[in-house]
């Protein structure tokens, strides 16, 4: 069995590439930077460097690939949907013209709206593009990734979100979403399925910054703020109305009275807890025991 797999260096691709290797296979890394492999990996997979912008590049990488893992990264123009809506035309183009047996797809809790959830929106896209392949897909509804705390300015003890500071979303670490990407990618399915990844527990912004803060010691509280002011803050990082757009919809647009397609059930939930994923990329010292539970 031949396994591609997109953004192998990234925060799930990387454990995607490393659990496949663990199986027994030999998966096709598309890298556009091979060096940023993992070196341990590295010997025992095939590397394309292959930018994903590059359709005719993406196409000729992934001739005669029985399977991918189909992850595109947050949108770098000036329109994120667009660009979106572009990787996702590559990726069904890339299905077609190579007779894909199965791919799955990175996309996220939110998608199934079609509409109004920001840069998720271009995630929809591409599922829409996927399925109209009449390949057997499968679309992972991913919850809010634990690793994007990496990006959050922890030491300033405040996190400003748009969110109520109770509501609860599920959270979910990178490695849980790779965990259920390989399983499915080796046991195979058909036509077109959807497959939530919800982590062990929804949590609000007030229950995550309290677990971060007994992990590393440091006082956090996540601060509601109005949209006008995330805008101003995302403005003043040098964002462009389109990028500030497409990053505020995705927590507005699923602000009032939405509910995940997929509830959570013993298929969605996964066993990482934010507490422990925090023990591992934030605490200083990553021995200490914390009686954090969620």
């Amino acid at each position: 069995m031949r396994i591609a797999v997109t953004t192998p260096t990234g925060h799930v691709g990387r454990h995607v590439l490393a659990m496949l290797v663990r199986a027994g296979l030999r998966p096709l890394a598309l890298a556009r930077d091979p060096a940023r492999l993992d070196p341990a990996v590295r010997p025992h997979v095939d590397v394309a460097v292959v930018d994903l912008g590059d359709a005719d590049a993406v196409v000729a990488a992934t001739a005669g690939v029985d399977a991918l893992y189909w992850v595109q990264p947050s949108g770098t123009g000036d329109d994120p949907v667009a660009d979106h809506t572009r990787l996702g035309a590559t990726a069904a183009r890339a299905v077609t013209a190579n007779g894909i047996g199965r791919t799955v797809f990175q996309s996220s809790v939110g998608a199934e709206l079609r509409h109004g959830a920001g840069e998720i929106d271009g995630l929809a896209r591409t599922e829409e593009q996927l399925d109209a392949t009449g390949a057997a897909v499968l679309h992972l509804r991913c919850g809010f990734f634990t690793s994007n705390l990496l990006t959050v300015p922890l030491d300033s003890g405040v996190v400003p979100v748009v969110l109520p500071v109770d509501h609860r979303m599920p959270w979910v670490a990178p490695r849980d979403v790779a965990e259920v990407a390989v399983h499915r990618l080796l046991a195979g399915w058909t036509g077109r399925r959807v497959q939530a990844v919800h982590g062990p527990a929804d949590l609000s912004w007030a229950d995550a910054t309290a677990v971060v803060a007994a992990v590393t010691g440091r006082p956090l509280r996540a601060e509601r703020v109005t949209d006008e002011e995330m805008r101003g803050m995302l403005r003043g990082a040098g964002l462009g109305g389109p990028v500030v757009e497409g990053i505020l919809g995705m927590s507005t647009g699923m602000r009032d009275g939405f509910v995940p397609e997929q509830p959570r059930d013993a298929t969605t939930t996964t066993p990482t807890t934010l507490a422990a994923w925090a023990q591992d990329h934030l605490a200083e010292n990553p021995c200490v025991d914390v009686d954090v539970h969620l």
